[in-house]
């Protein structure tokens, strides 16, 4: 069952090859790939460089989340920028500020709660850029391009952020951690020249945007709520939204538990690092697979088997296997994670033209705000049910949406696409 308020739109099979040979999402793939190894390095030497400082493991865990949770929050407040501002302007811009907050992470000695509050309001501002380059895919890439686009975009997100964290414990290990915040400000750079230098600077009518350019405070925030409120009355954008929101969060849970889950069951040392490593590596098959292999219906029809293999593996771990197993299992879970692919076309379909770059920002902030949840929820669980219990619920907490997914009605009770109205996207 396809779980989409629309039929699908045709059932070419696009190849990498065509999506690569398109030079604006060539652009914002490469650097989006750089920035996510960036932002890798930052958080993770950030994090140790709070822990050097302080000897607190809570403040080297908050240090690692401050980039996460304030996304939601600026997706809400400054969503509509998205869609009401040059796309090249804002792209540009925010990774010139992601750089100057690394360099000055890296050169002044603030205290923590400083160094904190910096990350905080950088991470504010990550939804409206990301927004921008996502509805700027959305624009250069059409029908079942579009979908490969998002699965290269996995694919390389996946490799990038571990290529980040295998480079950021190099370079704290070689230069320090102040000096490897250096580094990851350099790669920002890169990354705003290139989109500054070869990203055209496009007319209002050409990114759906509205003539007048700048907006005020707040303007920007009334829109910003309003559309975001607008979008996830939309019974068919809600779905969509909730079903890419709530199997990584529940998955991301488990995730978190598999070093006590070693610990527990007395792993030799290093096992935890392979069991984590199997995840990701299942989702790069599974996206690889999956996007390449299979016809733009045969995804759609595929999101509900697939996401109750995300799910079901985790269940296994209730018996508590050894690593053998469990890797097994963590390896098809993550296969699962591709039923994401089947959502993109209807989710692009059902959004407004003039909103869809906050709906981009709101769907990433959401996700990583959830992701960022869900260890903390699981981890309370594993305090009465053991971790292998507390994965072992959250793999039934994936089942469970995965039904939910099947009970949808594919006919049209509402419109398929929302509307915003113009009110919301003119400028102030």
């Amino acid at each position: 069952m396809t779980p989409t308020a629309g039929p699908a739109q045709g059932n070419h099979r696009a190849t990498y090859r065509e999506v690569l040979a398109e030079p604006r999402f060539r652009l914002l793939f490469s650097t989006r790939a750089v920035s996510i190894t960036a932002d890798a390095l930052r958080i993770t030497t950030f994090s140790v460089l709070v822990y050097s400082s302080t000897g607190s493991a809570l403040l080297s865990a908050v240090a690692f989340g401050t980039g996460f949770l304030p996304q939601l929050f600026g997706s809400l407040l400054l969503g509509s920028l998205a869609d009401r501002l040059p796309p090249r302007a804002l792209i540009t811009g925010g990774y010139a500020v992601t750089c100057a907050a690394a360099l000055l992470l890296a050169l002044v000695r603030m205290p923590i709660a400083a160094s904190l509050a910096v990350v905080a309001l950088v991470s504010l501002a990550t939804p409206v850029f990301h927004g921008a380059s996502s509805r700027l895919v959305a624009q250069s890439l059409k029908g079942d391009a579009y979908v490969l686009g998002r699965s290269l975009n996995n694919i390389a997100g996946a490799g990038a952020q571990l290529f980040g964290l295998a480079l950021g414990g190099a370079a704290v290990a070689a230069l320090g951690p102040r000096r490897a915040l250096a580094v990851s400000a350099f790669l920002y750079l890169g990354c705003a020249l290139a989109v500054r230098i070869r990203l055209p600077r496009l007319r209002p009518a050409e990114y759906g945007g509205t003539p007048g350019g700048a907006v005020g405070e707040r303007g920007a925030v009334r829109a910003s709520l309003q559309g975001t409120g607008l979008l996830l009355r939309g019974r068919t954008v809600r779905r969509l939204m909730l079903a890419q929101w709530l199997p990584p969060a529940f998955v991301a849970g488990a995730e978190g538990l598999i070093v006590a889950y070693a610990g527990e069951r007395h792993f030799a040392p290093g096992w935890y690092a392979v069991l984590m490593g199997c995840l990701p590596v299942g989702m790069l098959v599974g996206d690889l697979l999956v996007g390449r292999l299979l016809r733009p219906r045969g995804r759609e029809r595929l999101v509900v088997p697939l996401t109750v293999l995300s799910g079901l593996p985790l269940i296994g771990f209730a018996a508590q296997p050894g690593v053998g197993v469990s890797s097994c299992l963590l390896l098809l879970a993550g296969f699962g994670y591709a039923y994401g692919l089947g959502l993109q076309r209807p989710f692009l379909d059902a959004l407004p033209p003039e909103g869809r770059g906050q709906a981009f920002g709101l769907l990433g902030s959401g996700s990583m705000t959830l992701q960022g949840v869900g260890p903390v929820c699981l981890g309370s669980v594993a305090a009465g049910l053991g971790t292998g219990g507390a994965i072992a619920v959250a793999g039934g907490a994936v089942t469970l949406t995965a039904g939910w997914m099947l009970t949808w009605h594919r006919a049209g009770r509402e419109p398929s696409r929302t509307t915003i109205p113009a009110s919301t996207t003119a400028s102030s």
